[in-house]
């Protein structure tokens, strides 16, 4: 009969000092940023902590480090949750929970996406711009307190969000694996996954850029269908008559120029970034190194403007 892993006694738990320590690690998650694999070392790095507690024996504390080198990134200061949830995961598969790798990084994956949209808009664009406003507006009257307070303030903000996020992910994750027998790990699993694919499909349109540059055919437009440059009134009455003139629809220019983006943006808009986009993932599921995929695309983009393509 299989028992809950909550109703017997954990042979290794993670205490407060060990979380409080994988808080403080955080704080140094960009610290070796590289473009294969992101924020992957400072998140190891972070991490180090609950391996030592958890995993004794030096093969276990390998292998898990290793599982914790995989890609991550997000903004730095909402992994706080993600590494919640992810401590405790780690903690019920050392007492022998059926917790496999791939839920672990699932969850991650799942997880980082979502939650960096939420981190740049509070944080840089919010939080970050009135403390600074209050802090400059002392400090503009010569008041000593305005970058002290900002300094202060900021990071009382940020360092109670990482730790009581943080703390929230970690109960979260113990509820999560405890209900094995439900399934809810691998709901939640499979759900972070889809989540995450989501998000990747909808930043494709906004951060995959490819536009080919070859004219499809040229047309030379009828007397009335562009502007007459040569015929506008002097100074700024020719402004305003040429604004006037293309917000009715006239051309700037005598000849309409079609391109192959243009037609491809009428057939299916954002078909090329997709299908570059599944490429590099085909690539990567064939352990196709990222940096070689980036060096290549590098190339292929230096060689297609060279040769007016891209």
């Amino acid at each position: 009969m299989t028992q809950n892993v909550n109703t017997t006694e954990k042979k290794y738990s993670l205490d407060k000092k060990t979380r409080q320590s994988v808080m403080w690690r955080s704080t140094w998650l960009q610290g070796s940023w590289n473009y294969e694999r992101m924020q992957n070392g400072g998140w190891c790095f972070a991490m180090v902590p609950v391996i030592r507690k958890l995993y004794p024996k030096k093969e276990d504390q390998v292998e898990a480090m290793k599982r914790h080198m995989e890609f991550f990134n997000t903004h730095p200061y909402v992994a706080s949750p993600i590494l919640g949830v992810t401590m405790a995961l780690e903690e019920e598969r050392a007492n022998g929970a059926p917790v496999d790798d791939a839920a672990i990084q699932g969850v991650k994956v799942g997880m980082m996406g979502p939650l960096a949209g939420i981190g740049d808009p509070v944080f840089w664009f919010t939080v970050r711009p009135l403390l600074a406003a209050m802090g400059a507006s002392l400090a503009m009257s010569g008041n000593i307190m305005g970058p002290i307070l900002f300094f202060v303030l900021w990071n009382v903000i940020r360092i109670a969000f990482m730790w009581y996020t943080q703390e929230f992910g970690y109960k979260a994750g113990s509820a999560i694996a405890s209900d094995m027998s439900g399934g809810l790990l691998q709901k939640v699993t499979k759900g972070s996954s889809i989540l995450g694919m989501f998000v990747l499909g909808a930043l494709i349109e906004r951060w995959v850029n490819v536009t080919f540059t070859p004219t499809v055919s040229t047309v030379q437009l009828q007397e009335g269908a562009y502007i007459d440059w040569a015929n506008l009134p002097a100074g700024s009455e020719g402004i305003r008559t040429a604004l006037e003139q293309q917000a009715a629809g006239l051309s700037l220019s005598p000849e309409k120029v079609t391109t192959l983006q243009q037609n491809l943006n009428d057939l299916i808009p954002g078909l090329v970034p997709l299908l570059l986009t599944l490429l590099c993932c085909w690539l990567l599921k064939k352990k196709v190194s990222p940096i070689v995929i980036i060096i290549a695309l590098f190339l292929v983009g230096i060689l297609g403007h060279l040769a007016h393509i891209l």
